[in-house]
């Protein structure tokens, strides 16, 4: 255990390395934008570039592959990160934070936006309008042979049923596989802890009844799977918005109103859609986000 413990500490420092490493050439005069590993963070991210561009004759680069929250936070505190464009947060509460999970949406979105001011100096914006949930699912087959509308339904067939899950979760204390099976009384007859991404395949070509997914993966659409309501909120929200450096928007006063076009325009359906294009047609993100703005005109009409 020691081991595994020293061995994460050690990867977490390394990434924080290597990714600050990639800032030291930035200037006060260039807006950094963050994109992650994820294709969600890098087709956002992607967007705030090409919409800074667009409408502003400012210098903007782009900052890929950026692993964890922790990362962005960190880079944002030592000045050399303007905007982080995907934050989430039940996340940032927890990890950045320090602050006890919150369940209703609105009051931890209002949270993280006053405790990223109060600590440190940065503008949390209201969501794109989409959370990124961990969500259970099965197949539309499977959903209207056992009428499953809600996860408490599950609660008959747990027993015969096998859930695929992701293996962060299916080990974590607090909000993971034990913590659930107990708020919803059920244990599955088997449980299969693996990487997110073969879930989804997995659950279609019937390998799993249930799977444990996040919300806005362009599989499920694709798929035809059904989410199951949280209806006994065992999760906490993960809304989706970015974080802006204030002294950026002190520096660049015009781009706060082009940013807060993008607040509510991304639903989870949009979002879901976005991320097929690219995970599934392998379509570059930057693409996607370019195409998803001059489908709307870059919202310009919200002037």
């Amino acid at each position: 255990m020691i081991k595994k413990i020293a061995l994460s500490a050690g990867l977490i420092l390394l990434s924080l390395f290597l990714a600050i490493r990639g800032f030291s050439n930035q200037t006060e005069e260039t807006i950094t934008v963050s994109g992650g590993v994820t294709s969600e963070s890098q087709i956002i991210g992607n967007m705030i570039v090409e919409l800074l561009k667009a409408e502003t004759d400012h210098d903007v680069k782009f900052l890929n592959n950026l692993v964890s929250a922790q990362v962005n936070q960190v880079a944002m505190e030592r000045k050399e990160l303007s905007i982080a464009s995907v934050r989430y947060t039940g996340t940032d509460l927890v990890t950045t934070l320090g602050l006890p999970i919150i369940k209703e949406p609105e009051k931890a979105l209002s949270t993280v936006q006053k405790e990223f001011q109060e600590r440190y100096q940065q503008t949390w914006f209201p969501s794109y309008g989409f959370a990124n949930q961990f969500t259970f699912m099965v197949t539309r087959e499977t959903a209207e042979k056992y009428q499953l509308e809600k996860v408490s339904d599950l609660q008959t067939y747990a027993g015969d049923f096998t859930l695929g899950t992701d293996q962060g979760w299916y080990e974590r204390e607090n909000d993971g596989y034990q913590a659930f099976s107990k708020m919803y009384g059920m244990d599955f007859k088997r449980v299969f802890p693996m990487q997110i991404g073969l879930l989804y395949d997995a659950v279609y070509a019937g390998e799993f009844d249930v799977i444990l997914g996040y919300s806005t993966d362009g599989r499920i659409s694709a798929y035809d799977l059904v989410m199951l309501e949280d209806d006994r909120v065992f999760f906490p929200p993960y809304t989706c918005s970015m974080v802006v450096d204030n002294d950026v928007l002190k520096r660049y006063p015009d781009i706060q109103a082009i940013l807060s076009r993008l607040n509510g325009k991304i639903d989870t359906e949009t979002m879901q859609r976005m991320n097929y294009q690219s995970d599934g047609e392998r379509i570059e993100p930057k693409i996607v986000a370019q195409q998803f703005l001059e489908k709307h005109n870059y919202f310009r009409e919200d002037k």
